[in-house]
C-alpha cells in the first residue's frame, strides 16, 4: 500500500511539472517571462559616423640620420589620451625615465610598441627606434641597445 502512495504522489508532482513546464512556454511565446540570455543576440551593426584615422601620408617613411639634439628632450604632452589599462612587466617598480638611460628589453618587448603613434601625437620615430608605452609615458627607445633618445610624459592619462 505505502508503494502504491509513493508512485501516486510521483505522478501527481510529474503532472504539475509537466503543467508548469507547459505554461512557462506558452508564456514565452506569447512574449512574457522571456529571460534575456534566453533570446538570440541580435546583429550589431557596428559604430555609425565613425572613421577609424588612416596612417598618415608618410607615417612609415623614417628618417635614416638621426640628429640627437633634435631629439633628446623630455617633453609634457600636450594632450592626453585614455587606452586601456597599463601592466608593466613583472618584477619592475616605477621610473620617472628620461632621455639618455637605458629602458630595459622588458619595457620595448613588442606589447609595449606603440605602432599606431600617430594618433597620439608623437613624432615618426628614427630608423632603429620605436615609440613604446610605460605608464602613462611614451618614451622613443633604440630597438639596438635600450638608449632612450626623447621621453614624453603624460601621452597616456
Amino acid at each position: 500500500m505505502a508503494y502504491r502512495t509513493m508512485v501516486g504522489r510521483s505522478l501527481v508532482i510529474a503532472l504539475i511539472l509537466v503543467g508548469g513546464a507547459a505554461s512557462a512556454e506558452q508564456e514565452h511565446e506569447r512574449g512574457g517571462g522571456a529571460r534575456p540570455e534566453a533570446r538570440r543576440p541580435e546583429a550589431h551593426p557596428g559604430p555609425s559616423g565613425y572613421q577609424r584615422p588612416a596612417e598618415p601620408r608618410g607615417w612609415n617613411a623614417r628618417p635614416g640620420a638621426v640628429d640627437r639634439g633634435a631629439y633628446q628632450h623630455n617633453f609634457q604632452a600636450a594632450r592626453s589620451y585614455r587606452i586601456g589599462p597599463y601592466h608593466r612587466p613583472a618584477g619592475w617598480r616605477d621610473h620617472h625615465w628620461v632621455f639618455g638611460e637605458f629602458l630595459p628589453r622588458a619595457f620595448w618587448a613588442r606589447e609595449y610598441i606603440v605602432a599606431d603613434y600617430w594618433l597620439f601625437g608623437l613624432e615618426i620615430p628614427p630608423a632603429g627606434y620605436e615609440w613604446v608605452r610605460v605608464g602613462a609615458d611614451a618614451i622613443l627607445v633604440s630597438t639596438i641597445n635600450g638608449e632612450i633618445l626623447q621621453a614624453e610624459y603624460g601621452v597616456f592619462g
